[in-house]
């Protein structure tokens, strides 16, 4: 008698499902399509702004600018997917503001660089406009340069020192009332009006019957360094890592020793990069020179007596004047000034990458 096989059939084993296709691993567009839809977007907005008889170059820009979106998000719904077309929609928007941003600063580099270089020599850097008419040709900015350095020369020597022991204490040693009362005076000192400043010292001079001078000038130029001074300086200050405090505190050293070998140090890249952004907001500053300083056309090396000049109120005058020769005098001395801000802050940057503190691999 045969007897049926006792052993257990194995199931058949499902087939694995077809592996879904994914969005992410669809075509996609090369790296340089955004450059391909800007310039179609250009020569669409060109040629159709010059088809409609437009002349306007911003009407070229923003219609260059909407093509452009356009393209992008199409062309990218098309290839790739909607998602994808979305991020690089607000991709190219981003590109978009950005380039509504930069193209006025451009173009009022450029415009001043050329206007300003047909004027620019040595012998407008090194004469003043003693005796020269407002329509002739000579005449140089010396004297207004020189009262630049002088005043905002003199707002740094104060404002620096100040500005960094308040935002020390405000970080380090600042609690309670004070430390609320000294935030709160300094955020009101940012959003006054360089005229409120000069009116405020015009006051201490009218009580105290003093006379115009480059020093008064120079001390309303101080209120409005002081508060960015302090702003920059906390913000720095406080990125410094705690660990760093905490390291030196517990091998004993004193508070006030542990800042200025410890804190200090490791911001003071981003000190210097304050106080220049602060020696930049002052050095084109007119209306407290115009009420405190006067102006003059002579040569004043003594900040302590009699009116001075500055390029903030050289540029104003020169252009107040109305002539061609005097307009030519004005875009030069923005030149200067221009160039006066960017020579300091490649100091700042030179001083900053010097002090900074050596990191270890």
């Amino acid at each position: 008698m045969s007897h049926a096989p006792t052993g257990v059939m194995e199931r058949p084993q499902p087939a694995p499902p077809a592996p879904k296709k994914s969005s992410l691993g669809s075509r996609s567009l090369p790296r340089l399509a955004p450059l391909g839809f800007a310039v179609v977007g250009v020569v669409l907005g060109v040629g159709l702004s010059l088809a409609a008889g437009w002349e306007s170059r911003i009407q070229w820009g923003m219609l260059s600018a909407l093509f452009f979106l356009a393209v992008s998000y199409v062309a990218t719904t098309v290839v790739e997917n909607q998602r994808q077309a979305k991020d690089r929609l607000a991709t190219s928007m981003m590109w978009v503001c950005f380039l509504i941003a930069v193209v006025p600063l451009a173009s009022l580099l450029w415009t001043t660089l050329v206007r300003g270089a047909e004027r620019l020599d040595g012998y407008f850097l090194t004469h003043s406009m003693a005796g020269v008419l407002g329509g002739e040709a000579s005449g140089g900015v010396y004297h207004a340069l020189i009262g630049t350095l002088e005043q905002v020369g003199i707002a740094t020597v104060i404002s620096a020192p100040l500005g960094l022991l308040t935002a020390v204490y405000l970080v380090e040693y600042g609690k309670g009332s004070l430390a609320k009362a000294v935030t709160f005076f300094v955020d009101v000192m940012t959003g006054i009006p360089s005229i409120v400043a000069g009116l405020f010292i015009l006051s201490i001079m009218l009580i105290a019957n003093l006379e115009p001078s480059g020093l008064m000038g120079a001390l309303a130029l101080t209120i409005l360094m002081i508060p960015v001074v302090v702003r920059s300086t906390e913000e720095m200050l406080k990125l410094v890592p705690n660990e760093l405090r905490e390291a030196s505190l517990a091998l004993g050293i004193p508070k006030w020793r542990t800042i200025l070998k410890v804190v200090l140090p490791t911001a003071i890249g981003g000190i210097t990069t304050g106080v220049m952004l602060a020696i930049a907001r002052i050095a084109g500053e007119t209306a407290p020179i115009i009420l405190l300083v006067f102006g003059s056309q002579l040569i004043n090396t003594n900040p302590f007596e009699g009116a001075q000049s500055s390029l903030p109120f050289y540029i104003y005058e020169q252009y107040k004047i109305g002539e061609a020769a005097s307009y030519d005098r004005a875009w030069a001395a923005a030149l200067v000034l221009i160039a006066f801000v960017m020579i300091l802050n490649l100091v700042a940057r030179g001083i900053a990458r010097w002090k900074a503190p050596k990191t270890g691999r």
